[in-house]
């Protein structure tokens, strides 16, 4: 029960951080979508509870939390201190290192606890969604764009 819902939750944030980076230009839209991405929290502390619960490996529980520690640096920055840290990383390079750090290490959980414990379809569905959501990512970056 925990590998599906996991494997779900993987789903659910790769999809909404896609099609975050693909209206990230879009900012009254963005501050809209935005703020139902941190809903994927509830389900993460239930799976956190269900891991405790069957007494599942202890990785779905560290992976979760650091889920759980990224959405909160992200309402942090983004809705509490607005700090514009994906602007110029010159300048905002020390809170960028541990979003930076947590967003990796969230979507390597994904992908690994997913292929390693559920099934290798559902690894690669994940990785593949990874993939898509770094490349749009990379190339909607407001860093980029300036570069242009």
């Amino acid at each position: 029960m925990i590998e599906i819902l996991f494997f779900i939750l993987g789903v659910a944030n790769n999809l909404f951080l896609i099609v975050i980076f693909l209206i990230r230009n879009k900012m009254p839209l963005l501050k809209r979508v935005g703020k139902y991405y941190f809903l994927l929290a509830i389900p993460a502390v239930y799976i956190i509870f269900l891991a405790q619960q069957e007494r599942k490996l202890v990785q779905y529980s560290i992976f979760l939390w650091i889920f759980l520690a990224f959405l909160a640096l992200e309402f942090l920055y983004d809705y509490i201190l607005n700090i514009p840290f994906r602007d110029d990383l010159r300048k905002y390079w020390k809170p960028a290192a541990p979003y930076l750090a947590l967003y990796y290490s969230m979507n390597y959980g994904f992908v690994v606890m997913t292929w390693k414990n559920y099934s290798l379809i559902p690894g690669i569905i994940i990785l593949g969604l990874f993939i898509i959501q770094l490349f749009i990512n990379i190339l909607s970056h407001p860093r980029r764009q300036q570069l242009k």
